[in-house]
C-alpha cells in the first residue's frame, strides 16, 4: 500500500516537471504573454535561483537538497 502511494507520488512528481519544462520552453519562445502559463515562470525561477544565491552556505545546502530529491530513483 504504502509502495504505491510512493509510487503515485512519484509520478505526480514527474508531471509536474514536465509541466514546468513545458511552461519554460512556452515561455521562451512566446514570451511572458502565453495565456494558458498563468504566470512569469522564467521570472519565478530567476527569482528563487537570485534568493537561493544571496543566502550563501544556507542557499547552496537548500540546492543540494533540492537536486537530492529530484535526482533519486
Amino acid at each position: 500500500m504504502f509502495d504505491q502511494m510512493i509510487g503515485y507520488v512519484r509520478k505526480l512528481t514527474e508531471a509536474g516537471v514536465a509541466l514546468l519544462a513545458l511552461g519554460i520552453v512556452l515561455q521562451v519562445i512566446f514570451g511572458k504573454a502565453v495565456p494558458f502559463v498563468g504566470g512569469d515562470i522564467v521570472g519565478n525561477l530567476t527569482g528563487i535561483v537570485a534568493t537561493l544565491g544571496a543566502q550563501g552556505l544556507v542557499g547552496l545546502a537548500a540546492v543540494g537538497v533540492i537536486y537530492a530529491v529530484f535526482s533519486r530513483a
